[in-house]
């Protein structure tokens, strides 16, 4: 108790940091009112002395919770010891919000302090004239690293990686190494192996620091290079390294260009975020939402966005109701049928999402393909067999049971029989067509999807019940 106690009474900070936040890990709210009367009382040393305490993630989380108008003014407030990486943990539109109210030369200060991947993620969502004025301000080696990185393309290995790492001839020994790496100001904040590079950096392989660590100083390090060390180009797609990452365990690959010079690196916790950000578009592409859309987006950006898609649904919708049309006479006939039909689409619907779901993640991971599309596929339409059949007589006894008409459970089970199985091909075949022509199936299939169970099931359930009862 008393050796707690003496922690916090000699550094006061840790209790500042964990008032900041509740056990559900929730920023307090009179944590957030503190902040605020600083900045409307423009108490700068306090702020500084908060803000320095804070890691960039918690940073991001207050900016995110404090008023619009206070944002920028708390950036100016706390002046060189505000950490502009903090800018790339908030929505995009709340960044960009910022920056631009900041005066060009208070960002381009903030952003020599930054690493070159952080940088970059900083500029890339300003307009061009507001990059220029900042890029301008840099130090011509700077700039040039930064503008490098933003003419390769979004989403690519060239954009994302970062620009600082050790590079060191292959001839040398590990205690030049180490010597070189004690001496250097400039390193890395933090880094994971060494790069050995000929006299035009073209890359020759790399050694990881444990070997390094564990080896005599006098060990050359070409006993130590790795020369088959994965390594990705600028060009590649930032979901296929997340995918290097993952499938060979890495923590940091090489990053080389068309010539095969090491150009820069790319880091495990550049992977998480690209990982995290995949996910998080393909949720929302799922569900017929914008991938750019954030929380801090206004009324206007959020609805225009979701117009199209909606439009889309509901022409879908109309294609699936015109299906009733046809059997109109039939359902003035028998108002049971009017009732039955909507549960028919709705499990086909259900069973499909199910089956995409699987469909479009096993297809974004590379799991599902070429080699094993035909087995799969008669997986999925064995197990919509499989449920349709006891279904069927689940939802057959529950309508005999509703209307007292035997010959409504045979035909509503075969239906829904049908539907289930048309619902699990439905939701694999779709993804697997819209990946073969290019298409994003995280985006398009639920649409596809949903108005093939919705025509399959109208059309299965009042056809069969025309032929069984003989309805016209």
């Amino acid at each position: 108790m008393n050796q707690t106690s003496d922690v916090a009474h000699a550094d006061p900070t840790l209790l500042d940091r964990a008032a900041m936040r509740t056990d559900s890990g929730e920023i307090r709210p009179e944590f957030i009112e503190t902040i605020t009367a600083a900045i409307a009382a423009e108490d700068e040393a306090f702020l500084r002395a908060e803000v320095a305490e804070l890691h960039e993630a918690d940073l991001g989380d207050l900016i995110a919770a404090l008023a619009p108008e206070d944002r920028v003014r708390l950036v100016e407030l706390t002046g060189t010891d505000f950490d502009f990486s903090a800018l790339n943990e908030v929505d995009d539109a709340v960044r960009e919000e910022i920056l631009e109210e900041l005066e060009p030369a208070t960002v381009a200060e903030g952003v020599r302090e930054l690493e070159s991947d952080d940088a970059v993620e900083l500029l890339q969502g300003l307009d061009e004239q507001d990059k220029e004025e900042i890029l301008e301000r840099l130090p011509p080696s700077e700039r040039h690293v930064l503008e490098r990185s933003l003419d390769y393309p979004e989403g690519s290995a060239g954009r994302r990686m970062q620009s600082e790492f050790i590079a060191v001839p292959p001839a040398w020994t590990v205690g030049q190494a180490i010597d070189y790496m004690r001496e250097t100001a400039d390193l890395p904040e933090r880094f994971y192996e060494i790069y050995a590079v000929d006299d035009f950096r073209h890359w020759q392989g790399a050694v990881t620091l444990d070997a390094l660590l564990r080896s005599r100083r006098p060990v050359p390090l070409t006993d130590l290079i790795d020369e088959d060390r994965r390594r990705v180009t600028v060009a590649d797609d930032l979901a296929e390294v997340a995918r290097l990452f993952g499938k060979y365990n890495l923590v940091a690959a090489p990053v080389v260009d068309a010539e095969n010079r090491l150009v820069g690196v790319i880091t495990i916790d550049d992977i998480v975020d690209v990982i995290e950000e995949e996910a998080d578009e393909d949720f929302k592409a799922v569900g017929g939402v914008s991938r750019d859309e954030e929380l801090s987006d206004s009324v206007w950006t959020i609805a225009k966005g979701r117009f199209n898609w909606l439009l889309i649904n509901l022409a879908t919708a109309f294609l699936a109701s015109s299906v009733l049309g046809l059997f109109e006479g039939q359902l003035e006939q028998m108002v049971a049928l009017a009732v039955l039909a909507p549960i028919v689409a709705s499990q086909g619907g259900n069973a499909a999402t199910q089956t995409m779901t699987v469909a479009v993640r096993a297809l974004a991971t590379r799991e599902l393909g070429p080699n094993n599309a035909t087995r799969v596929v008669m997986r999925e339409a064995l197990v919509g067999l499989v449920n349709g059949i006891a279904f069927a007589l689940i939802t057959g006894i529950a309508a005999v049971a509703w209307f007292k008409t035997p010959g409504l459970g045979v035909v509503i089970g075969l239906a829904i029989m049908s539907n289930l199985v048309a619902g699990a091909l439905g939701g694999i075949l779709i993804p697997m067509v819209l990946e073969r022509v290019h298409a994003d199936p995280a985006v398009a299939s639920g649409t596809f999807v949903t108005t093939v169970t919705d025509v399959v099931g109208f059309f299965s359930f009042l056809g069969i019940a025309t032929l069984w009862f003989g309805l016209k």
